[in-house]
């Protein structure tokens, strides 16, 4: 190769960002972490599936009360001798919200306990008092009515303000950079996975002999039985797992690079909050809760009261669109992944495509259904179903861009970013409560479909706008002088490659 082509070449490198190694005849760096990846089924793959029945759990006992609250207040369309409340729907939006009231209190809390304490004893306790409270359910209904369970569903609220921040805390440590995007997106797809069967199953639980307590039964139960479970197998890292081979652990360790544990971790609150990549990434967030969590909590509804559908197959059609959205995100996390090791697209266009695949596409649907004729009840299904599986595409975008930008913070990030997001789930419930005055009439319920689909297009226009994908300088743990001159004897596109392939 004469002396102009090799500049050429390392022009090119240069200019890409990436170092000599992405052009070379070699298989690029993150292709050759895969290379010398244990065979088999590792110990990384237990917790992530683990995490994934976790996030099961939590979102089956999140989403019970949707379809439940339809049987609580139905007295001729459920069988059995059941209490029945007559709850106006204002009263119903603040019963939806009020879990969300206790859920944003200990998302930041969560992220400094789960980096000091441990994620593992936050999950075990966090999901140990929701499930245990959802049994209760039913009796405080008797005893309270919509006050009481207003209480109870706060505190299951506080309770699982852990499990996000934890989770992310878990992914930052367990998940190997080659495989982040996809062990994190089989994590959280738990979520989708829970809500499938939680609305699948309402329905024919509240038509069943046991009536709709037993839906707080069933999903209660099965939060105890899983953190059972996750007391013997769960674990915070592989340096503290007990039964994980030296080859497994060193190849994550080694996949992570500098995670010097003898360093305590302080927190750089002022560069996060002001931080541009930051504030694009809370506002996608929240821009995402608001549209998600106004058809998840709402959806029961429209489909009786609109699309007069009956509870049992109201509960089945309310879990199509994430039973859509789970599998969508199995296929998007391979795509994904294959785009940005091959080098196809920059780690940040990917994020920004998959956002942009997640929010705007339902907001188009959302559009659409906005103009659907009352008596289409096919053609609303459908939009629906896009609307709400479509969505899937953001768990490549901004769910894992806590990672991207700062991996030693990542559960204090989304510990922040779901604060502000959870606020929005607050509030969307109380606006359609609003709007909604007569829940049968569809042109009430186009104002809130044009609430969510304008939310969702300024969303990931900021994130499209401010959106990073490369480490940040506040990520370093007690960055000092001594510090800085190693970071600057290090050339500086040298630095930024290494540190930018190293993530997902």
């Amino acid at each position: 190769m004469g002396d102009s082509e090799k500049a050429n070449r390392r022009n090119t490198i240069e200019m890409n960002g990436f170092s000599k190694d992405c052009l070379s005849t070699e298989k690029p760096k993150i292709s050759d972490q895969e290379t010398n990846a244990p065979s088999g089924f590792g110990v990384r793959h237990v917790q992530t599936l683990l995490l994934f029945f976790g996030l099961t759990v939590a979102y089956a006992l999140r989403v019970n009360l949707s379809v439940a609250i339809v049987a609580m207040v139905d007295k001729t369309g459920t069988t059995g001798d059941f209490d029945h409340f007559d709850w106006s729907e204002q009263t119903k939006s603040v019963i939806l919200s009020s879990f969300f009231w206790g859920y944003v209190v200990t998302q930041i809390p969560a992220g400094q306990l789960a980096q000091r304490v441990g994620a593992k004893v936050l999950l075990l306790f966090s999901l140990g008092i929701c499930s245990t409270l959802a049994v209760l359910t039913p009796l405080f209904a008797h005893l309270g009515g919509s006050k009481l369970v207003i209480v109870l569903r706060i505190v299951q609220g506080l309770s699982q303000g852990f499990i996000f921040p934890s989770t992310h805390t878990l992914l930052s440590k367990w998940a190997p950079v080659s495989e982040r995007g996809r062990l994190g997106t089989y994590c959280y797809a738990g979520a989708q996975f829970g809500t499938v069967v939680m609305l699948a199953i309402s329905g024919f639980l509240a038509s069943s002999p046991i009536g709709w307590p037993g839906i707080f039964y069933v999903s209660g139960a099965a939060g105890i039985l899983w953190t059972v479970v996750w007391f013997f197998y769960g674990g915070n890292s592989p340096v503290e797992h007990g039964s994980i081979s030296p080859e497994e652990r060193d190849f994550i360790e080694n996949s992570l690079g500098n995670q010097d544990h003898s360093k305590k971790i302080i927190t750089p609150w002022k560069a996060i909050l002001t931080s541009a990549p930051m504030i694009a990434l809370t506002v996608a967030h929240c821009s995402h809760n608001w549209g998600f969590w106004t058809l998840l909590t709402e959806m029961p509804t429209f489909m009786k009261n609109v699309l007069e559908l009956d509870i049992k197959s109201n509960a089945l059609l309310s879990s199509l669109p994430y039973l859509v959205m789970w599998i969508l995100s199995m296929i998007f996390s391979p795509i994904s992944d294959f785009l940005i090791n091959r080098q196809y697209l920059s780690r940040v266009i990917s994020r920004k495509l998959f956002n942009t695949i997640g929010l705007w596409i339902p907001m188009a649907a959302l559009l659409g259904l906005a103009f659907v004729p009352k008596g289409e009840k096919d053609l609303a299904i459908v939009l629906l179903t896009t609307a709400v599986g479509i969505n899937s595409a953001t768990y490549l975008g901004f769910q894992v861009n806590h990672i991207d930008l700062a991996p030693n913070h990542a559960g204090t990030m989304m510990g922040i970013t779901n604060c502000a997001a959870n606020i929005m789930s607050i509030i969307a419930p109380l606006i359609v409560g609003i709007v909604l005055q007569d829940a049968t009439d569809p042109v009430q319920w186009r104002t809130v479909f044009y609430i969510s689909a304008a939310i969702y297009f300024l969303g990931n226009l900021v994130f499209i706008i401010l959106g990073k994908a490369d480490i940040q300088p506040w990520n370093e743990p007690r960055p000092d002088k001594k510090d800085d001159d190693t970071e600057a004897a290090v050339p500086n596109n040298q630095n930024t490659t290494e540190r930018v392939d190293h993530v997902d």
